[in-house]
C-alpha cells in the first residue's frame, strides 16, 4: 500500500501544521535515542563477553604452557633414563 503525499494548498505554514511536524520530529528523535541506548547496552554486553573470553584464553594458554614445559622436562628425564639403561646394558654384555 503506497502512501501518498498530501498536496498542500496553503501558501504559508500554519502554527498547527508547524507544531504537528515538530511533534513528529521530536518522536523521531526519541526513537533514534532509544535505539542508540539499546545499541549501547548490546555493545557493552558484547565487550564484557569478549573481555571474559580473552581472560579465559590467557588462563588456558598459561595452563597449557606450564603443562608443555612439564611435559618437555619429563621427556628429557625419560631420554636420560633410556640412555643410562642402554649404557648399563652395554656394560653387562
Amino acid at each position: 500500500m503506497k502512501k501518498g503525499v498530501k498536496k498542500i494548498t496553503e501558501k504559508y505554514v500554519t502554527e498547527k501544521t508547524f507544531e504537528s511536524n515538530m511533534t513528529n520530529i521530536a518522536k523521531s528523535f526519541a526513537r533514534v535515542e532509544e535505539s542508540l541506548k539499546n545499541q549501547n547496552l548490546i555493545t557493552e554486553m558484547i565487550l564484557k563477553e569478549i573481555r571474559q573470553i580473552h581472560e579465559d584464553n590467557k588462563y588456558f594458554r598459561s595452563s597449557i604452557s606450564n603443562l608443555n614445559i612439564d611435559g618437555l622436562s619429563y621427556d628429557r628425564k625419560i631420554e636420560d633414563l633410556k640412555n643410562r639403561v642402554e649404557r648399563l646394558e652395554t656394560k653387562i654384555k
